[in-house]
C-alpha cells in the first residue's frame, strides 16, 4: 500500500460531496496521495470554484443538492476553449447500468463505487494522469500549424491548403481587417512606390519629341 502514496505527478483536484463526512474521507485519500485537493459542497459551488481554479481532474458524487454531479458534468463539457478536464463520478454499488449510461451520455470518465475504495481511487487517478497528458500532446500538436514558408498558407486537415485568414475564419469566426505595418511600409511599400515614379517617368520620357524635332 505505500507505493500507492507516492505522487506522480501532483494535480490539482476538485473534491464534491455534500456528505461533510464523505467529503472529509475522499479529500484525505487524494491528499495522502500526493495531490493538491480543493473541496465543494455541490455542484454550484463546484463550478464557481472551476471559474476561479485551474483544475485538471474532478471527483463528484451524483446526487447533490442545487446542482448534482451529471448537471455539473455536463456544464464543464459544454464550456469552450479550455483545457481537458477528467471528470470521475461517484456512485453507489445499487447504480444501474441505465444511470450509467446517462452519466456516460453527460460526459463522465470514470466511475468510483462508494464506500470510497484506496486502491480503486489511485488506479482511476493514474488512468487520467495518462488521459490528461495525452489530450494536452493532441493541443500541443494541433496548434503546430502546417505554413507555407511562402505563400503562408496553412495545411488543414483534409490537405486542403488555404489563406490563413480563412482557416482562423472557419474555425473562431473571427473577422480580419487588413493594413500595412510600418515596417513592412518602409521595407515594401515605399521602393514599390520609387519603382512606379521610375517607371512613370520614364515613360513620359520616352514619348518626351527629341530637341529640334518638330511637332506635327
Amino acid at each position: 500500500m505505500a507505493s500507492l502514496e507516492i505522487p506522480d505527478p501532483v494535480v490539482k483536484i476538485l473534491a464534491v460531496e455534500d456528505d461533510p463526512v464523505a467529503r472529509a474521507v475522499l479529500h484525505k485519500a487524494l491528499h495522502r496521495l500526493g495531490h493538491e485537493v480543493i473541496d465543494a459542497v455541490d455542484g454550484e459551488e463546484a463550478w464557481e470554484k472551476l471559474e476561479a481554479e485551474s483544475v485538471r481532474v474532478v471527483v463528484s458524487d451524483w446526487m447533490m443538492p442545487r446542482v448534482d454531479g451529471l448537471e455539473l458534468c455536463r456544464r464543464i463539457r459544454a464550456r469552450a476553449g479550455q483545457d481537458y478536464l477528467y471528470f470521475i463520478l461517484l456512485t453507489g454499488r445499487d447504480a444501474t447500468a441505465e444511470n450509467q449510461t446517462a452519466a456516460t451520455d453527460a460526459g463522465v470518465d470514470d466511475f468510483l463505487t462508494k464506500p470510497l475504495d484506496f486502491s480503486e481511487l489511485w488506479t482511476r487517478l493514474r488512468v487520467a494522469e495518462r488521459i490528461l497528458k495525452y489530450t494536452t500532446q493532441l493541443r500541443q500538436l494541433e496548434e503546430l500549424l502546417p505554413i507555407c514558408s511562402y505563400c503562408k498558407k496553412i495545411r488543414d486537415d483534409q490537405n486542403y491548403w488555404q489563406q490563413m485568414e480563412g482557416y482562423i475564419n472557419e474555425r473562431t469566426g473571427s473577422e480580419f481587417s487588413h493594413s500595412v505595418c510600418p515596417d513592412c511600409y518602409q521595407r515594401v511599400v515605399i521602393p514599390e512606390l520609387e519603382k512606379i515614379k521610375a517607371a512613370t517617368a520614364a515613360a513620359i520620357a520616352s514619348k518626351a519629341p527629341f530637341a529640334g524635332e518638330r511637332k506635327p
